[in-house]
């Protein structure tokens, strides 16, 4: 074998030398002598290789342009693009600035040191001509203040502005209940958050017991408008909530009455389980149906009623036993209290739906414990599931039983004054309208909301809305009006927004009710004139038969004579 030249060697060196900085994966090798002849390149003048002359035939058929225009694109090219950027938090803080802009030398704390140094900003000239010049703006600002009514109402004199939209409603979410159990809970009753329509407080329960099994859930839940994906709180009795009310005081503080008869509170600063509970032997005997705040000094008084026919007063502070009771008897009877209504403009009144159809009207304060029940309304043919006032004008109150809906006047106790059609379909519940007094709800087990506005349709709803195939068993408005919301037997509660033709009330509603209520209800003056009239037209018959009888036929007239001083009795 031929030993390698120098230049091989060389060359060797530098490919081992490349090759060793570099991972390996395939070497080729080749002597340097294989590699050609080297290229040397140098310069030189330009040679002519080719010559074409111009055809003077082809020169005479093209045409000279002058001047020549030539437009050209000369608008940048840009292209637009989409991209999402990280989300921008957003913090709010506030401070409080009490007093600043003192030199470091002086404290504000010190009055002889605070004057001083006024003293001496007050001898500069720039000080001066500083209070001059801010002098001339706030004289200005003043005139023009002066000027222009800054309280001048410019629509005073028109008239508020009826929306012409036929009414209407619409489902903007669905609460449902998270326990994934099979056995459904039904909606037992509804309360909403007391400072504006942000939360609703659900409480689900099973009142027919022979239906519930032993391993049942007995969370109920408090739900954010704004947050509608999971609960914002769990509460956890010991017992299924069957009524659960915010109080309107202090609205982080709710009351519950209990399948087995206990009253318990939550703070919802404090958790899930409630802060206290009513002792068993000191407590109702039946599921408490309904519970009510008081408007006390302290906010914390509260009522409930039963079906063991009583209705019991407590404070929450010492919820332990009750501060008082009433038995629910009339006439001998003991009835079972199924609803509850309370004002608080009648802080003394109260009134208590039975399950034996009547309506009691009671009064705590009543020096005589016999009268503490003054009177009964008793028209319908069920259960009274639903009993409330009217928020604008408190003498009336809507009742809700069997398969019709019926408003009263507490100072006529014969019968209603105005009730619905009767439905084909079995009435749950019913409330007000919180803002516009004319308008009521009530709720049907087929799945039905029915929207009443007796002002304008007194012979059938203005909406009727059918929320689900279920039955529904609660419905309640906020204070605002704007949202409705409805629970049903299988645990959903469906948020509603109505229009604005039934939440916006109109400026004259309120004298188109006075006037509807002066018409349906009858006055005491009215029944005795219509009486008297019947009285007299009985005498003028007597006398008019009288007058046509024989006179053989009138020779023993003392029975005649007793039928005038009769009559004339009655008249009397």
């Amino acid at each position: 074998e031929a030993r390698p030249s120098r230049g091989n060697s060389v060359a060797t060196r530098q490919a081992r030398s490349f090759l060793l900085k570099m991972e390996i994966v395939y070497v080729y090798t080749k002597k340097r002598a294989e590699f050609g002849r080297q290229c040397n390149f140098g310069d030189r003048q330009a040679e002519l290789h080719a010559d074409i002359s111009p055809d003077e035939a082809l020169a005479s058929q093209f045409i000279d342009k002058n001047p020549c225009d030539t437009a050209i694109q000369n608008a940048p090219e840009m292209s637009e693009h989409e991209v999402n950027t990280m989300r921008f938090e957003t913090e709010s803080r506030g401070m409080n600035h009490v007093e600043g802009g003192w030199p470091k030398d002086v404290n504000p704390n010190e009055v002889e040191q605070t004057i001083r140094f006024r003293k001496k900003v007050e001898k500069d000239e720039g000080y001066i001509q500083t209070v001059v010049r801010l002098g001339e703006a706030m004289e200005h600002c003043i005139k023009q203040n002066n000027a222009v009514d800054i309280y001048e109402e410019y629509f005073d004199g028109f008239s508020d502005v009826v929306s012409n939209d036929p009414p209407s409603a619409q489902t903007i979410n669905v609460f449902r209940d998270p326990n994934e159990a099979t056995f459904k809970r039904n909606v037992s009753s509804i309360s909403w958050h007391p400072d504006g329509a942000r939360k609703v407080a659900v409480s689900h329960a099973v009142m027919e017991f022979q239906r519930a099994p032993s391993s049942i859930c007995t969370h109920s839940y408090i739900w954010n408008l704004e947050k509608p994906n999971k609960p914002e709180l769990v509460l956890k009795p010991i017992s299924p909530l069957v009524c659960l009310e915010y109080n309107v005081k202090d609205s982080h503080v709710l009351v519950g009455g209990c399948y087995n008869g206990l009253i318990g509170f939550w703070d919802t600063r404090k958790g899930s389980q409630p802060v206290e509970m009513s002792s068993i032997d000191n407590s109702h005997q039946d599921p408490v149906y309904k519970v009510r705040f008081l408007a006390s000094k302290s906010g914390t008084e509260c009522m409930s009623t039963s079906t063991d026919g009583r209705v019991l007063w407590w404070d929450i502070r010492k919820i332990s036993e009750p501060t008082d009771s009433l038995n629910l008897e009339w006439n001998g009877q003991k009835l079972g209290g199924v609803s509850l209504e309370f004002e608080p403009t009648m802080p003394t009144k109260f009134m208590v739906g039975t399950e034996q159809r009547t309506v009691l009207l009671c009064n705590r304060k009543s020096k005589n414990p016999n009268e503490r029940i003054s009177a009964a309304y008793s028209d319908h043919m069920g259960c009274v599931y639903a009993l409330e006032r009217n928020p604008t004008y408190q003498k009336y109150f809507l009742t809700v039983s069997d398969w019709q809906a019926r408003i009263w006047a507490e100072d006529f106790k014969e019968t209603a004054i105005m009730w619905t059609k009767y439905h084909n379909s079995y009435i749950t519940d019913g409330c007000w309208h919180r803002q516009r007094p004319g308008v009521f709800f009530t709720t049907q087990w087929d799945g039905t909301l029915d929207i009443w506005d007796f002002v304008f349709k007194q012979k059938e709803a203005a909406l009727t809305v059918k929320v689900c195939d279920e039955p529904l068993s609660a419905v309640r408005v906020p204070e605002s009006g704007r949202y409705v919301a409805v629970g049903s037997n299988q645990g959903t509660v469906t948020l509603l927004e109505l229009s604005d033709g039934l939440t916006e009330p109109s400026s004259h509603e309120k004298g188109m009710i006075s006037n509807v209520r002066h018409r349906l209800v009858p006055s005491d003056s009215f029944g005795v004139c219509w009486v008297h009239s019947v009285l007299v037209y009985l005498l003028y018959c007597v006398c008019l038969a009288l007058a046509t009888l024989p006179t053989t036929t009138c020779s023993d007239t003392s029975y005649l004579d007793s039928i005038m001083k009769l009559l004339l009795a009655l008249i009397a």
